[in-house]
């Protein structure tokens, strides 16, 4: 099987071609570069520029600006020249959808261009289209026409270019023939690859967003695997999740999908797009690439014999594993919440962990992010559990425990090969198993002697952590040993914001390729992460908040409903961060909803990719409302939208009354 990196097991970097963009050199193993997109009208050149500029402060490498039409194309020259008269000299990126007139105007004054595949030439009706294999070439051919000048005009101006894929902007004709899938995405690219290649221009990046991370994992690897085959070489990867949303949420998505391509090596240029002010993505970035500046020289981890993998890099399926009580099986990946840290545990820690107590009535409220055991150590509690929460505790503490039913034993290889052979183990018993320590004889014997009744609780203390619990997952695989884990991961950061994007890159790699059957994050003490509308500064709480955002941004355990929501740019036609807060407001209670809020019909019935819902800008202060891809009210004044989308929500019997 080709693969779609360097290595499973070694970090490096994807070869790749060279591509410059004015003074800025991306791929060919230069530092991986960040960017960001203005989100002001293009055509408020002052606006634009003063945004653009905190930008680069920020530290963005590339800057983009939409341009959806030859107005707007033609103003950036007038951006860029008050740019670089104050000193500014950072390459501009012009955003291109459905208007190759703007492109072509684009390409001769900014150093790089954005093109869509999906609809630069096709156009999108939702439409299914039958093709015979002559009509398709067609098809191909109409798009070689249209697209052959631009890339003379790029390859007589030195102007780089995006080849940039959306999963919810395919056109009808890749849909009718591919369907709605990475494969589809990918062949997207490809069509105006081949003909860039066959007119010799190779100055091109290339991306596959999606808002689901697992569809944008899949088709960034199946498009190396594909160039690698098709072309011999890779082209530079810019990276990035689509409507990722904003706050906690938006950066899990954002770590969960640009994180796992990065851990392999794969990806020259990243973007992560929040619902926010785009000054505050780029901390983001720095946070995401800034983990791989020394990741070479991590210890030699044992190789997979990578022509015969145990599970598809390329299409999701969660391994096969047994069922011990509440964990495997088919059951959704449970959640450990580490009370470790705390010297005394009472009945009011657990609010943060989803569970609140009601003296008076003497009854307990279960929320929906609720955690499924808790560690404390070496503690017994004092008082009686709600019914569906667990405690694992230390083996010691365990064999004192008088409720063999609630408490389970926490133990080492070591320790776990001594009770086992004195006969004295719990129904369920966790034990820790170090992924370092994989080809130890201690781990052999311990992975032979696995009882039904064992979970192993999975960790790397390597700083090439992800490949190394990789590695000795897919080890058991081909062991046939179907016992559940647990994905143990600690972070030292220190840090929450690069505590966040650790847990959710380290864990949700693993997650999205299939391994792990439930998350143990360990707290840091004094954790605090600002990005929300109320800080959380309880260390248990933070944890358990970014335990279930990465199990539902990997699509493993559903907890609340999910925002689809676009970055905003100049072509939005409402305020997007104050909408998304109004209507997250009102349906935040909804468990398992998808609703996507889109700031114009470029990031509309496409971008929603797979939302239930959707509130989309249409004009200045109107919105369509759409089910699925279907429109259902068209040309709503936005002031009763909100309530006019929880009346569609009602109607589909969707809508449960907030608790």
């Amino acid at each position: 099987m080709q693969l779609y990196c360097h290595s499973l097991t070694q970090y490096k970097r994807l070869a790749t071609l060279e591509v410059k963009v004015g003074d800025l050199t991306i791929g060919n193993f230069h530092p991986i570069r960040i960017q960001t997109m203005t989100t002001t009208d293009t055509m408020n050149t002052q606006a634009t520029v003063e945004q653009a500029i905190r930008c680069i402060d920020a530290g963005a490498e590339l800057v983009r600006i939409t341009a959806p039409s030859k107005s707007e194309a033609e103003n950036l020259l007038p951006i860029k020249n008050e740019l670089r008269r104050r000193g500014y000299n950072t390459p501009l990126v012009a955003d291109i959808h459905f208007t190759p007139n703007a492109a072509e105007i684009a390409a001769r004054i900014v150093e790089k261009v954005r093109v869509n595949p999906g609809n630069y030439v096709d156009k999108k009706k939702f439409e299914l289209l039958e093709y015979t294999d002559a009509e398709y070439q067609e098809e191909i051919d109409r798009i070689r026409d249209r697209f052959t000048p631009l890339v003379k005009i790029c390859k007589e101006y030195g102007t780089a270019m995006r080849i940039g894929t959306n999963h919810g902007s395919l056109s009808d004709r890749i849909m009718s023939r591919y369907g709605d899938t990475p494969m589809g995405m990918v062949e997207s690219a490809m069509e105006f690859l081949r003909i860039a290649e066959d007119l010799q221009y190779r100055n091109i990046v290339l991306s596959m967003k999606a808002s689901n991370p697992q569809v944008m994992v899949q088709a960034y690897r199946l498009l190396v695997q594909t160039m690698q085959q098709e072309l011999g070489h890779a082209y530079p990867l810019h990276l990035g999740v689509t409507e990722a949303g904003d706050g906690e949420d938006g950066r899990i998505k954002s770590a969960v999908g640009i994180g796992t391509l990065l851990e392999d090596g794969v990806g020259d240029t990243i973007r992560v797009s929040l619902t926010e002010d785009p000054e505050f993505e780029l901390p983001v970035c720095r946070d995401l690439v800034k983990r791989y500046t020394h990741r070479v020289s991590h210890p030699a981890i044992e190789p997979l014999n990578e022509n015969k993998l145990p599970y598809s890099p390329f299409t999701y399926r969660r391994r096969d594993t047994l069922a011990v009580d509440n964990i495997g099986g088919k059951q959704v990946p449970v959640v450990v919440a580490d009370f470790s840290h705390l010297h005394t545990i009472t009945h009011k820690d657990l609010p943060s962990i989803g569970y609140t107590y009601d003296e008076p009535t003497d009854k307990w409220t279960i929320g929906d992010a609720a955690a499924d055991y808790i560690f404390t150590g070496n503690q017994v509690l004092p008082f009686a559990l709600p019914g569906t929460l667990k405690v694992i505790v230390q083996y010691h503490t365990w064999l004192q425990a008088e409720d063999k039913e609630k408490y389970f034993p926490w133990m080492d290889i070591h320790g776990y090969l001594a009770a086992r052979a004195n006969n004295r183990l719990s129904r369920i018993n966790f034990v820790a198993l170090n992924a370092d320590d994989y080809v130890k004889a201690e781990t052999t014997a311990f992975l032979e002697q696995l009882q039904d009744d064992t979970v192993p609780v999975v960790y790397s203390n390597s700083s090439h952590a992800m490949a190394t619990v990789r590695r000795a997952l897919a080890g058991i695989m081909e062991k046939r040993i179907a016992q559940p884990v647990i994905l143990f991961c600690n972070s030292g950061h220190g840090n929450a914001d690069e505590d966040l994007i650790h847990y959710a890159t380290e864990t949700g790699a693993l997650l999205l390729d299939g391994f792990g059957d439930g998350l143990w994050l360990k707290a840091q003490p004094d954790l605090t992460i600002q990005h929300q509308p109320a800080p959380v500064t309880e260390p248990t709480a933070l944890i358990n908040n970014i335990a279930f955002g990465i199990l539902q941004a990997t699509r493993s355990r559903i907890s609340k409903t999910e925002y689809i929501s676009c970055p905003s740019c100049g072509r939005t036609l409402f305020d997007l961060q104050e909408t998304t807060a109004r209507i997250r407001a009102v349906t935040n209670h909804l468990k398992g909803v998808k609703i996507a809020i889109m700031g114009c019909i470029v990031n509309g019935p496409g971008e929603m990719a797979d939302a239930d819902f959707g509130y989309v800008g249409s004009g200045v202060g109107k919105i369509t409302l759409y089910r699925g891809k279907e429109v259902v009210k068209r040309g709503l004044s936005s002031d009763v939208a909100v309530d006019e989308l929880i009346n569609l929500i009602r109607d589909n019997g969707m809508w449960v009354e907030a608790k």
